[in-house]
């Protein structure tokens, strides 16, 4: 009797990584990505490679894309309002006239100010920096 797969195809474990004397210098393991290409992740030993394996492979579940470095703030919006929203509002979930809001809000306060920093190098004070500059100059909202 055969035994069975342990995992599924594309599901594998990290590999060694060899210089040209044979010797190990590092663990590599791959996975696919949410839009469906093969993507890398890598550590010093093997535990450390498996754990950032296991970390892509959630954040792949979840739609996140590692490979963010040179992705910046204004490409991110771009994708979430083409990807995450158009859907909604061509389902019948959501209001056209609050996608446009949305997109009017990234066109005229994001984008200027943190449009062309990297995803990756975005931190919280700056964003917010942002609303605390925002909530100066804006009306408050209605209550």
């Amino acid at each position: 009797m055969e035994r069975s797969k342990q995992r599924a195809n594309g599901d594998g474990d990290v590999f060694p990584r060899r210089n040209r004397q044979v010797r190990i210098t590092s663990w590599r393991g791959a996975y696919f990505g949410p839009d469906g290409k093969r993507r890398y992740v890598s550590g010093k030993t093997k535990t450390e490679a498996r754990e950032a394996l296991a970390k892509a492979w959630a954040g792949a579940s979840g739609g996140v894309v590692f490979d963010a470095g040179r992705l910046t703030v204004a490409e991110y919006l771009e994708r979430w309002l083409a990807d995450s929203l158009k859907p909604l509002v061509d389902a019948g979930k959501m209001a056209h006239s609050t996608y446009v809001r949305y997109a009017g809000i990234v066109k005229r306060h994001i984008n200027p100010v943190l449009g062309r920093k990297k995803l990756r190098e975005l931190c919280r004070a700056e964003v917010r920096a942002l609303y605390a500059e925002k909530g100066k100059k804006l009306s408050p909202p209605l209550r």
